[in-house]
Parts: C-alpha cells; sequence; structure tokens
C-alpha cells in the first residue's frame, strides 16, 4: 500500500493492482457520468485486468515522483471510492510544477468532496513535493470544477485551443493555475 492521507470526512489512498475491483467497480458506476469530459474509453478499459494494470503503472510514476494519484473514500467506508485526485507531469527543476486532475462519483458531486480532497493535495504538492505551479484545464461549460478551482485560489490563464479529445472531439479548455505563494 502506498501513501494514505486524511482530511476531515475523507481518507485519501495510493492504491496498487490489489484495489483494481473497488476501482473498476468506480469506473463502472460513473461510467456515463464522466463520459461528458473525458476522451472516449475503449471496452478494455472496464476490465479488471485493465485495471489493475493501470494501478501498477500508477505505482511505478509514483515511486519516481512523476505523478500521485489518491483515491477519495469517506472514513465511514473504506469499500467504496467516491473520487480520486491526480497530480501528474511533475516536473521538477526549474519548473517545479504539474497538471492536476479530480474526479467525484456521481452520487457524491456538489458536497464539497472534492474540495476538500484538493485542498489537502495542494498542501501535499507544495510542502512535501515543493511545487511552485499547478495546472488544472477544464471545459468552460463545466461549472462545478471551474467552482471548485476558484474556491481553491486558482485562476485563468487562458483558453487551450482544442486540448484535450473528448468523445471523439477536441475540445478547447481553460488553463486554471494556482501558483504557490
Amino acid at each position: 500500500m502506498g501513501k494514505i492521507y486524511y482530511t476531515d470526512r475523507l481518507v485519501l489512498k495510493e492504491l496498487d493492482e490489489s484495489n483494481g475491483e473497488l476501482v473498476l467497480d468506480y469506473n463502472i458506476r460513473n461510467k456515463e457520468f464522466f463520459q461528458r469530459y473525458e476522451p472516449k474509453r475503449h471496452d478494455i478499459f472496464y476490465t479488471l485486468s485493465y485495471q489493475k494494470s493501470q494501478l501498477k503503472m500508477d505505482r511505478k510514476f509514483s515511486e519516481n515522483n512523476s505523478m500521485l494519484r489518491l483515491w477519495l473514500f469517506k472514513k465511514d467506508n473504506l469499500d467504496k471510492i467516491i473520487g480520486q485526485i491526480t497530480f501528474y507531469n511533475i516536473v521538477p527543476f526549474a519548473f517545479l510544477s504539474c497538471h492536476i486532475g479530480y474526479k467525484c462519483d456521481k452520487d457524491e458531486i456538489n458536497k464539497g468532496y472534492i474540495t476538500e480532497a484538493m485542498q489537502k493535495g495542494i498542501k501535499i504538492m507544495f510542502k512535501e513535493y515543493n511545487l511552485h505551479r499547478l495546472e488544472g484545464y477544464v471545459q468552460e461549460n463545466n461549472k462545478e470544477s471551474l467552482k471548485v478551482l476558484y474556491k481553491l485560489g486558482f485562476m485563468s490563464e487562458g483558453i487551450a485551443h482544442k486540448f484535450l479529445e473528448v468523445n471523439g472531439i477536441w475540445k478547447d479548455h481553460l488553463r486554471m493555475v494556482l501558483i504557490n505563494q
């Protein structure tokens, strides 16, 4: 098992391939909900073997400090994933930056879980990883996600044109940034 962090209501955990069934369940439960904002997923994505291999790859990236993916659990239920936060493309030296991503279970949105988890994640990135800058990319119509980022202190640096393919269409995204003061 990897790193574990705690917030008021949540446990944030790195998972390994032994947790593949939990991750698969989370992705299947939220398949339609996530399709609005993610690249098109092939059927293999929704298999246990794929999720286990992804978790194994995540651990390798974490071990070389190029990524940290934390899975979110309510403190009173460690058997069900309710979200994830990811800090990836961690670049050391002069850049000291990374990209961020997060997702929340369709049944748990608008309860403050992502904001709570990201507050902890930001502290980890700024204090433990000594990063200077975090970047997130969000579609302009994703009001919930923009609300989270503005609440966390992110600011817009403009539009990243045709930044990410979502369901086969290249979509513009707002480039949101938080600087470690």
